[in-house]
């Protein structure tokens, strides 16, 4: 019972106040003997409600012990004037995206008025930014099952592998494997 009175004690005396964040929370620390070893024990008071969600993440690094020295008043506002030169280069790139789409009448994604599920990617667009051609009704397309051309080429690649010279290395497309079956080379 005297070290629980004790503790209290020293929660309430032996604190000291480290900062103060922009809402209002305080944040102290002290130091105690735990087993014979000297402890940092860091905790916050808040002012009004207690919601953990309005503690700025350089305090929790704080609180959680990954940073060494809380955070200074110029180093919170500093934090805050790039918070919001970021949050207006998003707005900025959102606008200049949204431009972009309008200029290119592009389909892109469109979310269905009442169904509210996306469409699939748009892609005529994605075919033209890798460059792959587009076949078209008039082009022949060359069937590989079943027909005689298709046997040649299987033919000509296995003679061509037949060229190439033997590596210790893997290779291949993972069709042919076996678990199991595989031995380093000796």
């Amino acid at each position: 019972m005297r070290r629980l009175l004790g503790r209290i004690s020293g929660f309430i005396t032996n604190r000291t106040i480290v900062g103060t964040d922009k809402s209002g929370n305080r944040y102290f620390t002290r130091n105690e003997e735990l087993d014979g070893i000297m402890k940092e024990k860091r905790w916050v008071v808040f002012k009004g409600e207690e919601d953990p969600t309005s503690i700025p993440v350089e305090w929790i690094c704080w609180l959680n012990g990954q940073r060494k020295r809380a955070p200074t008043p110029e180093e919170m506002l500093d934090l805050d004037v790039r918070r919001e030169r970021v949050k207006q280069n998003v707005a900025l790139l959102k606008k200049e995206e949204e431009e972009r789409r309008a200029k290119e009448g592009s389909t892109g994604k469109r979310v269905g008025v009442s169904t509210g599920k996306t469409s699939g990617p748009d892609l005529k667009s994605f075919i033209r930014q890798v460059g792959v051609p587009i076949p078209t009704e008039g082009d022949e397309i060359e069937e590989s099952s079943g027909t005689t051309g298709g046997l040649r080429d299987s033919h000509e690649k296995a003679a061509e592998k037949a060229k190439e010279p033997e590596s210790s290395e893997p290779m291949g497309s993972g069709a042919s494997f076996r678990p199991g079956t595989w031995q380093p080379p000796s």
